[in-house]
């Protein structure tokens, strides 16, 4: 499997292996999708195997693309690999950039291509366990609601989309 993600060294994007990425806080390039139904964001709680920050509640899907794949090709493949989730439209929401200490000596310093998607009634996720331990629908507002009195509950990163984002993510499409 292909684990090298595209980072820069000095300057110049270059393939790196992802955990070598993380232990030396390398700025990368990741991918992260938020699915809504109605005023529900779908969230998922990663898996204890998950080598960083593991068992804390993120947004529906974050990844890295392989070295040269597009951000739109690799969030519709990593919906389907984490989620079993297909077919679904993906609207591009711009990029952010943030650092984050996620534990164990590891960095996320991610520039990252955010997606938004509307999964229809009916359709629910089929998490793979090697990736997702649960899901779970909830409001923007019971989400901030959880992070803001169990922070700890919470990958880094989706505590930074909410609290700097949040416009750029969810507002209206224009």
């Amino acid at each position: 499997m292909n684990t090298h993600i595209p980072a820069w060294i000095d300057g110049t994007l270059t393939p790196v292996e992802k955990l070598d990425a993380h232990l030396r806080g390398l700025r990368h390039m990741a991918v992260s999708v938020f699915v809504r139904r109605g005023d529900k964001i779908l969230l998922q709680r990663r898996a204890l195997g998950k080598y960083h920050t593991p068992g804390l509640w993120a947004n529906t899907c974050c990844t890295h693309p392989f070295w040269d794949e597009p951000p739109l090709v690799c969030a519709a493949r990593r919906l389907d690999e984490e989620l079993g989730l297909r077919g679904l439209a993906l609207t591009p929401r711009g990029q952010v950039e943030y650092r984050a200490d996620v534990g164990a000596g590891m960095i996320e310093h991610e520039l990252v291509d955010i997606f938004t998607a509307s999964a229809p009634e009916g359709q629910e996720p089929v998490p793979n366990p090697a990736e997702v331990m649960e899901t779970r629908w909830m409001s923007l507002a019971a989400l901030r609601d959880s992070i803001a009195e169990m922070p700890e509950q919470f990958t880094p990163w989706l505590r930074i989309y909410l609290e700097q984002h949040s416009d750029q993510i969810f507002s209206a499409a224009s």
